[in-house]
């Protein structure tokens, strides 16, 4: 019942991906009653990635946000046939917005309360790449992801995702203005920190945003356009 339910917003259906996770222990307690979550994922226009040389383009920035729009107003029509199926729910924006109230505790430690990222790996879409990007099966990191948690298992949950299968390959290492990645491999048991300075990233973008764009904003996607997979 819950897949079709889902499936008839992802229009055109060739451009997302999404599955069911089970959450249980990997929440910030406030999320304590919503132990199970719904990761979706869609797919970024290839032409735009595609002309991305050497720092983000206004048409990148411009698409980036849309997509970012497009999926937060997805989410709460969503939620509005979950609520009609009486299953409750929160919807997490795919992004935390420049003087937003979470935005200053996010500049700590550039994590949020919970990460796209792990909600996608729980729902068998894909691992975390070297430059800490989610890589998914379909769609490489060509994508950008919301969750939606919820209040109880569906039955629909996937088999997780644990450890990296970007292998040998250092393209995104090796093409990072930043220099942010080590290239050590990503598994559930490694920290970002370990493999990847978020810091050292988000400053690089932020320069590149300036130069290239004249905005206050922290963006690049150089590491999403080179990587192999989703080409």
């Amino acid at each position: 019942m819950i897949g079709p339910l889902i499936e008839k917003h992802l229009t055109p259906k060739d451009e997302f991906i999404f599955g069911f996770a089970d959450l249980r222990g990997l929440l910030h307690p406030k999320f304590s009653k919503y132990p199970f979550g719904i990761s979706i994922g869609k797919k970024l226009d290839d032409n735009i990635l595609d002309n991305l040389i050497d720092g983000p383009t206004l048409e990148y920035y411009k698409h980036y946000n849309n997509i970012n729009k497009f999926l937060a107003d997805l989410t709460q029509r969503i939620q509005i046939d979950l609520r009609n199926n009486n299953i409750n729910s929160i919807a997490i924006k795919p992004t935390i917005s420049l003087g937003s109230s979470d935005y200053s505790k996010y500049l700590k430690h550039l994590t949020y309360d919970i990460s796209h990222k792990m909600v996608a790996t729980r729902a068998g879409l894909g691992w975390i790449g070297k430059t800490d990007l989610l890589i998914s099966k379909k769609f490489g990191p060509r994508l950008r992801l919301v969750t939606i948690l919820l209040d109880r298992d569906l039955g629909t949950t996937a088999v997780p995702i644990d450890k990296s299968n970007c292998g040998k390959c250092n393209i995104c290492v090796e093409k990072c203005p930043a220099q942010a990645a080590n290239g050590m491999l990503w598994n559930i048991k490694v920290h970002r920190d370990q493999f990847f300075n978020a810091f050292k990233c988000r400053e690089k973008c932020g320069e590149l945003a300036k130069q290239k764009l004249n905005v206050d904003e922290r963006i690049c996607g150089l590491c999403v356009s080179v990587c192999p997979i989703g080409k």
